[in-house]
């Protein structure tokens, strides 16, 4: 009921937002007269708050249509390699022939970043991707949002996730490929390589695995505090509710995205309202660059998506509750998680110092897990000063974290796998 009560009052809400953004444009249109109206760019910076306080957020596009590389712009084009009910594998594929003189790019290694299905579109992975562009071959998951889904196609469970990556991984092909996971799908990613591993399959050369809930009893957040502070038959009955009619999905069991906004909304209710308050103020000096940086952030941080139930509860249990992965303890369709089998694929965790959704030691804790690496291929980084979002987009991510990325990787690309004992049976 509470999501269909959402839709009433969104549709409700519909046209004031519409109304809002005619005002603006009206009170500061150059050929407009009411642009020339004492209080004109006040009423027009009001109308504007409004408007973008009240509208709907679709999903982003990545538009990455081109990257600089060494001082030549190389035409960037998305393609769908993958399509599957609940994610799409998405490849950006780089256009440059040897009269660019980039004839190595074709050499370059292949990355896959895992994107998180935990609220936000992988477009939140934007700067992430574009960065890595120069120097790889890249291929992104792009979830899907689970309110499009046709409740006909069936629930998507936490060990749907990792059979999607791992049939990702083989699709691509592991001869130069290195796996990169921002956050959640640190979690599921070392399951489907630690599976892969324990079945005697090629590996990826490296996997990244960047601030991730790997063992959530280290250091534990308001996140994490607020997973394990109810039960899980709460979550089930309090935030769980079926898609309305008016989607694709409708009747499917989800976790609503706008649930999700608003809890990301409470975590710092004053900064975001202080945010708001400052692009007013910078529509009244006229500091069209502020505003437009405020607007770029939250056309994107608004955008959230609906999460399988299956999934999302399972996340809750497996991760938060009882901590699976670090005991032990983890079966994945009959088999058990082990990263200790993993051999021949090097491992870097990064965290930010003052990350406040996977606190420090988190991540780390994969070291703990994949015994079975050798020491010279593991490494542990922390970004001094980087919040969570720090560590994969924005200054810190292209000039701290990236540089160390992209080393590590080299260092990894094209290795020669170990010789593997042959899978146990179980």
């Amino acid at each position: 009921m509470l999501y269909q009560l959402h839709e009433l009052w969104r549709a409700g809400l519909a046209p004031y937002t519409y109304w809002a953004d005619a005002g603006a444009k009206m009170y500061s249109a150059h050929d407009s007269w009411l642009a020339n109206m004492p209080g004109a760019q006040r009423t027009a910076a009001a109308f504007e708050l409004l408007y973008r306080l009240g509208k709907d957020y679709e999903k982003p596009e990545f538009g990455i249509h081109q990257i600089d590389v060494e001082g030549l712009s190389i035409p960037v084009v998305e393609r769908v390699a993958l399509e599957k009910p609940f994610c799409r594998l998405l490849r950006f594929k780089r256009y440059h022939d040897q009269a660019d003189g980039l004839a190595r790019m074709k050499d370059d290694p292949v990355v896959l970043v895992v994107a998180p299905l935990s609220g936000h579109h992988a477009t939140l992975l934007r700067d992430t991707v574009r960065t890595l562009l120069a120097d790889h071959k890249v291929y992104v998951t792009d979830w899907t949002d689970a309110r499009m889904v046709p409740a006909g196609i069936g629930p998507f469970h936490l060990d749907d996730y990792i059979a999607y990556v791992q049939e990702f991984i083989r699709h691509i092909g592991t001869d130069n490929l290195h796996v990169v996971s921002v956050c959640q799908p640190t979690v599921p990613v070392l399951a489907a390589i630690s599976l892969m591993a324990a079945r005697g399959e090629p590996l990826p050369k490296s996997m990244t695995m960047m601030g991730g809930p790997i063992d959530t009893r280290e250091s534990p957040t308001a996140v994490n505090n607020l997973a394990t502070r109810q039960p899980l038959w709460w979550f089930e009955n309090n935030v769980i509710h079926n898609v309305p009619a008016n989607y694709p999905g409708a009747g499917r069991r989800v976790y609503p995205g706008f649930l999700q906004h608003m809890g990301f909304v409470a975590m710092n209710p004053e900064r975001h309202g202080m945010s708001h308050w400052d692009f007013y103020q910078d529509l009244l000096k006229g500091d069209l660059s502020s505003a437009e940086s405020h607007r770029k952030f939250y056309d994107e941080y608004n955008a959230v998506l609906d999460m399988p139930a299956e999934y999302y509860l399972d996340t809750i249990r497996t991760v938060f509750q009882e901590h699976l992965l670090p005991r032990g303890l983890w079966d994945v369709a009959g088999e058990r998680v082990d990263p200790s089998r993993i051999r021949d694929c090097a491992l870097l965790t990064v965290e930010g110092e003052l990350d406040d959704i996977s606190g420090q030691g988190q991540t780390r804790a994969a070291h703990k897990l994949c015994t079975g690496i050798p020491e010279q291929d593991r490494k542990h980084l922390t970004v001094q000063g980087a919040g969570h979002y720090g560590i994969f987009s924005g200054r810190r991510w292209r000039t701290q974290v990236y540089p160390q990325v992209r080393a590590f990787i080299a260092a990894h690309a094209g290795k020669p796998a170990a010789k593997r004992p042959a899978p146990k049976r179980r």
